[in-house]
């Protein structure tokens, strides 16, 4: 019978599933090796929790990062800037005078897929 455990090793959360109950649970030094893995092959990222799929011998791991934070960044008047605070006064009332086109918005299906609106 499956069952899943959770547990939190290093501030990393884990979610086991287990698909027989006489599969060998995880030790906390597999789960180290886990999150040292990721470090390794994910520099840069932030690990939020993993998910493991346990099957005899066998190990499926789905990682989960935190979200990337990203700055805006336009073309304004020539120019690539996240924010108008450099800007001189010409500057700001070319941006203000601008003509800004609407784009329309799309929706997308949970695998990505465009959704044609009626």
């Amino acid at each position: 019978m499956p069952a899943t455990q959770h547990k939190t090793h290093q501030g990393v959360e884990f979610v086991i599933n287990y698909l027989d109950e006489n599969d060998q649970h995880v030790s906390e030094q597999e789960l180290g090796a886990y999150i040292a893995r990721d470090k390794e092959m994910n520099p840069g990222k932030h690990l939020k929790w993993a998910e493991l799929d346990i099957e005899g011998e066998e190990v499926g791991i789905t990682y989960h990062y935190d979200a990337v934070p990203f700055e805006r960044i336009r073309r304004i008047t020539g120019y690539l800037v996240g924010t108008l605070d450099r800007f001189n006064d010409a500057k700001r009332a070319e941006e203000h005078d601008r003509v800004k086109h609407n784009v329309p918005k799309v929706k997308h299906d949970e695998f990505g897929h465009l959704i044609a609106e009626n």
